[in-house]
């Protein structure tokens, strides 16, 4: 591999312009999108078996391989902090010469959108307050709700701060340095061999180190049809998690159903929007909504500060930074824990999640990252959305904590997952205008996700290509919501539940990629490293 390399120079497939306008690439595109067809139609006939099918997938794959999941996010973080305090941290993306293409606030926009946004608006409030309940296996609740058997952080049995730091601790946990060194890693990988190397923007290239010229035959084929898999997956869990709240927000503000015909209906109009989007493309599509969701964001945030309960919010926010910290080794221990449900039921559901979440957050992160040295870039993909993670769950969780400590019956503490934003939100004043901004920040970023989504499975099948007819990215981006759609209906009660098996199963064979891909990424860039010396 040299720097001279073209895409031109690599055929993955033959090219198949059909009458509908797509671009169809095999065997990727044809095995993907007939295996997804397949599955929707199984999902569909047989719904009483498909529900008990995933009832019992998810236990299974994060009680087996909790291990794996806990390991491997370890040694992505590892990964990512060698390779930015090394040499190999000179290298810009795009060759020495190359400067970026976005300012820092349109990067850094399109990073917090595209990499969590549906899902801290959906966690920010519900897990701390999951985690000071009794999400941790073992811990015997007060009467108010609060632990009285266990000593967090040293401090006394039942007592109520060390309590709130430890759940606002396991919270950063899972949004902070581990899932973004799962996205910084695939990022990094391909924006590396795609832009040094002018190999295709495609999983597959980033394994040319090890696999050479079999990249382009059948391993790179299976490389990236799991990878177009676990994207899909990852993005309807997303989906699934975004409806389900936004529906439950109208029916808390409006008294709308949140029924079958609600998820369809909310679905097909919000799949119908991510379209309009895609038709724009990313400058006028997807960077503008980040933006947009971003200002929203930032002004529910800096409402809920300064209006809420702001001492208590500072205080939380440095006490539970520390406590992140402090926690951190024995948070991340993938052996000998006691507290399964924590590890299996928590940890092992989200790593899992953020891999299979990987392809299509390192895809986009990727295209917008041209010019960016590899210090650079690793210092911005994990540690400035981690810090922003720290002080969105700080406000938000912190406050509904708050809320709960001063009075144990505060609604917020009752309800189910997907109203807890809201009921959080009644005591502040215009509450009415915040829930609804927080149901257009859940509705935007679902659009972002979509629209992002598609493009990149889009992509992947069209073997690294980034001018795939738009009718192709329309073809994804409808699929997207339709799994979604199937999923949330088929599930029933334990809707979030099927969604989350199918995140983990598509997960699951991502992480062993992930971890291939490290020591390619390594190769690469040592060599790179080596010819600016």
């Amino acid at each position: 591999m040299n720097n001279s390399s073209s895409p031109s120079d690599y055929k993955i497939g033959q090219d198949n312009v059909t009458p509908f306008g797509l671009d169809i690439h095999n065997p990727v595109f044809l095995i993907s999108g007939l295996s997804i067809l397949v599955f929707v139609l199984i999902t569909l006939m047989f719904q009483t078996q498909s529900a008990e099918f995933f009832a019992w997938l998810r236990p299974a794959i994060t009680s087996t391989f909790d291990w794996l999941f806990l390991s491997a996010g370890n040694i992505f973080v590892l990964f990512a902090v060698v390779v930015c305090i090394s040499p190999l941290g000179r290298v810009r993306l795009g060759g020495q010469e190359a400067s970026p293409d976005y300012s820092y606030i349109g990067w850094f926009s399109m990073l917090f959108a595209a990499g969590m946004g549906i899902g801290l608006m959906f966690f920010g409030v519900s897990e701390p307050m999951s985690h000071f309940g009794a999400s941790m296996g073992g811990i015997t609740l007060g009467e108010n709700g609060i632990r009285t058997d266990w000593a967090p952080l040293g401090a006394a049995a039942g007592d109520v701060n060390a309590a709130k730091n430890l759940a606002m601790a396991a919270t950063i946990y899972h949004w902070g340095l581990h899932p973004w060194a799962m996205y910084a890693v695939v990022a990094l990988a391909l924006a590396f061999f795609s832009f040094n190397h002018k190999l295709p923007l495609t999983l597959r290239s980033a394994f040319y180190p090890l696999l050479g010229e079999r990249v382009w035959g059948w391993p790179g084929h299976l490389i990236d049809i799991i990878a177009v898999f676990a994207t899909l997956f990852g993005l309807a869990t997303s989906l699934g998690f975004g409806t389900q709240q936004a529906l439950a927000g109208f029916s808390y503000l409006y008294d709308w159903g949140t029924g079958s015909v609600a998820i369809v209906v909310l679905i097909t109009f919000i799949s119908a929007i991510a379209i309009a989007s895609v038709i724009r493309g990313l400058d006028g599509g997807v960077k503008l909504l980040s933006e947009l969701n971003m200002a929203l964001a930032l002004i529910l945030l800096a409402f809920i500060f300064l209006v809420g309960p702001t001492k208590d919010i500072i205080t939380t926010l440095f006490s539970s930074a520390t406590a992140y910290i402090t926690e951190f080794i024995p948070l991340s221990m993938p052996f000998g824990r006691e507290d399964t449900n924590f590890s299996q039921g928590w940890t092992s559901f989200y790593w899992a999640w953020w891999i299979s979440w990987s392809p299509f957050v390192g895809m986009f992160i990727a295209r917008v990252s041209w010019g960016r040295t590899v210090r650079e870039f690793l210092i911005c993909v994990i540690l400035v959305p981690t810090i922003l993670c720290i002080v969105w769950m700080a406000t938000f969780g912190g406050t509904a904590l708050s809320q709960v400590i001063a009075d144990t019956s505060a609604p917020v503490a009752a309800v189910a997952q997907e109203i807890k934003l809201f009921h959080m939100l009644e005591p502040f004043p215009l509450s009415g205008l915040l829930s609804l901004i927080g149901i257009v920040l859940v509705l935007v970023f679902f659009v972002t996700s979509s629209d992002s989504g598609s493009l990149v499975i889009d992509t992947i099948t069209a073997g690294g290509k980034t001018d795939a007819p738009v009718s192709q990215r329309v073809f994804w981006c409808s699929f997207e919501g339709l799994v979604a759609a199937v999923l949330l209906l088929v599930g029933g009660s334990e809707a979030l539940g099927a969604l989350q098996a199918m995140a983990v199963s598509t997960g699951l064979p991502f992480t062993i990629v992930l971890l291939l891909m490290c020591v390619s990424l390594w190769i690469g860039l040592s060599r790179a490293c080596k010819a600016i010396t």
